[in-house]
């Protein structure tokens, strides 16, 4: 009775996945002034509370993300400028970190690209500020010994289908819509 169980086990894991914890993460933005340029620009990290990645075999077939909006950092800036652009992100004017304190991403789908490099194209639901749309960006996977990890391309999503906007119509017009990212996370 107790091999039948466990045979029971084994296939059901291969069958619906196997879920790995997130371990490691680092998650880096980029936002930029209407002239998009490096000197117009800023760029950070935010923080992975927690999240899973789900494995079927050897091939990443869903998992989801946590983001902590109270960790968003500028890391172009020190001193008093990464002080204010840091509080200026997390207050009304961005992501309102006090009523949403959290962001999160869910993966829907993994496919093959056609990139050497960024060999999976991840689509997944996004959301922030308790707006959810869909995204997708091409992601490199690894798995080896029990551990899988994914390594973004940089890609970009429009802050204004997420409210993340200043109050001000006119300020708002000076910073462009899309955000770029960098992901990398991994799981064991």
């Amino acid at each position: 009775m107790k091999k039948l169980a466990l045979f029971a086990v084994l296939i059901g894991g291969l069958a619906f996945g196997q879920t790995k914890k997130i371990v490691a993460s680092d998650v880096q933005w980029w936002g930029y002034k209407v002239a998009k340029t490096e000197a117009s620009s800023h760029s950070g990290n935010v923080k992975v509370k927690s999240g899973t990645m789900v494995m079927k075999g050897q091939e990443l077939v869903g998992g989801n993300f946590v983001l902590d909006m109270n960790s968003i950092n500028a890391t172009d800036l020190s001193g008093e400028y990464q002080t204010k652009l840091n509080n200026h992100l997390k207050n009304g004017d961005f992501f309102e970190t006090d009523k949403f304190p959290l962001a999160s991403f869910k993966i829907t789908s993994v496919k093959k690209n056609a990139n050497k490099i960024y060999n999976r194209l991840i689509t997944g639901n996004l959301t922030v500020k308790g707006k959810t749309n869909t995204i997708t960006f091409p992601a490199k996977i690894a798995y080896s010994k029990g551990v899988v990890s994914l390594v973004s391309d940089k890609f970009s999503f429009d802050r204004q289908k997420f409210d993340v906007a200043y109050q001000s119509a006119m300020q708002d017009v000076l910073v462009k819509d899309e955000v770029d990212m960098l992901v990398k996370v991994t799981a064991k």
